[in-house]
């Protein structure tokens, strides 16, 4: 019996192994790296515009154009080059392709969504939205990056997903991003490196600065000193390190939505981007802006951090502060409360905690609001994404874990004006895997990232056993009648 008549939409995204791009295939051995540039430069000429047309043959139509990522790569192993003479374009791009391969980015599994609404409702249908959705797609080494999808609902809340491009383009990472000097000077306090080097290099600095005027600092610092100590070269590391890790990145207007793919970028992301949690976030001047926290994985560490993004096409990359940035999990409400802003989070690896702040990038003290309860949420309990408001309180999309590590979806109904408080929850799952959707990577899991309203219908996209997604829609109505009780009994 289903009595929040739930709909599975006849929507399941799968993961689609033809979807690759181009990435560089360099060896950590600079010798070998050596010995491949010395094989190509002994090549003739004619032969190597014979491998170069192989190359373009086998590999043009699967990518918009493939020579400027070659270039990209042959440069970045143009320092190895033992000969002064002077190479042609074509050879060029030849060692290019010798140093890539193609990555398929969702080879594996493409799950994990949230949705928003798109920022473009132009092409609506009456009484229709349009949405983005971000799923987390996973490939060789499982390795995770961001990918969109776009659709519409319309108004007899029929789902409809826009064609998948065969196409996919990493952005252009802004050479000369800017970064603010008193965030900057916390997170390195934070992480231990607040000492006579930082002030050093800092204090030159205005309260806004580029990463150019950043290297010129450090430069000159480390020039200062006629041997630079092990304490300044740890300090100076870190401070390269957190510059990595605040970035931005830009799309070309003219590539669909489907063929933007956020790939990892900074070192503390090496090993992935994982689950980002978007929101469309409505300032106190109404003005509206797109945010998400997600995971970086570095292959030892997991770190939270920040998007944030107007138009899907400029994104910027920043790194968050404060003790409360811990864990997994972290979820913005799309509004302040009470001049604050407000955020979900898991501390432990097991309860739903609340956060305030005065600054997004500032997070501490927080407060356990949601403990496990349910026999399916024995292990541990997290948000599914930001938090929805409604006339009756903030309905929070929970899961949790319960025996044989089965993972189900449910909800919780905060205060609107006092989030701490809880309304209600309830006393079974909204979903749990049946049938296929058991099967995959990870068996037995269902679990979301962020779902939104429409028309009176709750609009829930989750992942399928860690290896695909699906879309089912709830009403609210009947969802918030069996949350409101639980406060009046």
């Amino acid at each position: 019996m289903n009595p929040f008549l739930l709909c599975r939409h006849p929507v399941t995204l799968l993961p689609e192994s033809a979807r690759v791009i181009i990435r560089p295939f360099i060896s950590s051995d600079p010798a070998r790296v050596t010995t491949i540039i010395g094989r190509i430069l002994a090549l003739p000429e004619e032969e190597v515009v014979a491998q170069l047309l192989q190359v373009h043959e086998e590999f043009d139509a699967r990518h918009h154009d493939i020579d400027p990522l070659l270039l990209a790569h042959f440069e970045k192993i143009q320092h190895l080059i033992f000969t002064h003479r002077v190479l042609t374009q074509d050879r060029k791009l030849l060692l290019g392709a010798v140093f890539s391969g193609e990555y398929a980015l969702e080879s594996a599994a493409i799950f994990n969504p949230s949705m928003v609404p798109h920022p473009d409702q132009t092409s609506a249908t009456a009484g229709g939205l349009r949405f983005i959705m971000s799923l987390r797609a996973t490939g060789e080494g499982h390795i995770s990056s961001i990918e969109f999808r776009a659709g519409t609902i319309n108004a007899d809340g029929e789902i409809t997903m826009d064609a998948v491009s065969r196409f996919v383009t990493a952005p252009q990472v802004e050479k000369n991003p800017t970064y603010d000097k008193r965030l900057f000077f916390t997170k390195l306090s934070e992480i231990g490196f607040d000492d006579d080097h930082v002030t050093a290099v800092l204090s030159s600095l205005g309260s806004r600065f580029s990463h150019s005027e950043l290297k010129q600092s450090v430069s000159h610092v480390r020039n200062a000193q006629h041997s630079a100590s092990r304490d300044m070269k740890r300090t100076l590391e870190c401070i390269q390190w957190l510059a990595d890790s605040n970035y931005e990145l830009r799309f070309c207007d003219t590539l669909a939505i489907s063929e933007r793919i956020i790939f990892p970028v900074s070192p503390n992301e090496s090993n992935g981007i994982e689950d980002a949690r978007f929101v469309r976030f409505i300032d106190d001047d109404g003005t509206p802006c797109y945010y998400a926290t997600y995971t970086a994985y570095n292959g030892r560490m997991i770190l939270p951090q920040f998007i944030e993004t107007r138009d899907f096409l400029h994104f910027r990359i920043s790194t968050l502060n404060g003790s409360g940035v811990v864990n997994k999990g972290m979820a913005l409400f799309p509004r302040r409360i009470d001049g604050k802003y407000v955020m979900l989070s898991r501390q432990d690896d097991e309860n739903i905690s609340i956060m305030f702040s005065d600054s997004l990038n500032h997070w501490a003290d927080p407060k356990i609001i949601l403990r496990p309860a349910q026999s399916w949420e024995t292990v541990k309990l997290g948000n599914c994404g930001s938090p929805i408001e409604t006339a009756d309180g903030w309905l929070v999309i929970t899961h949790g874990v319960g025996p044989m590590r089965k993972y189900c979806i449910s909800a919780a109904l905060l205060d609107l004006d006092d989030p701490t408080i809880v309304i209600g929850r309830l006393a079974e799952p909204l979903i749990s895997p049946e049938g296929s959707e058991r099967e995959g990577y990870v068996p037995n899991v269902v679990y979301s990232c962020g779902s939104l309203v429409h028309r009176g219908q709750l609009i829930l996209p989750y992942a399928l056993s860690d290896r695909a997604s699906a879309i089912a829609s709830i009403s609210l109505e009947r969802l918030l009648n069996a949350l409101r009780p639980c406060v009046q009994g």
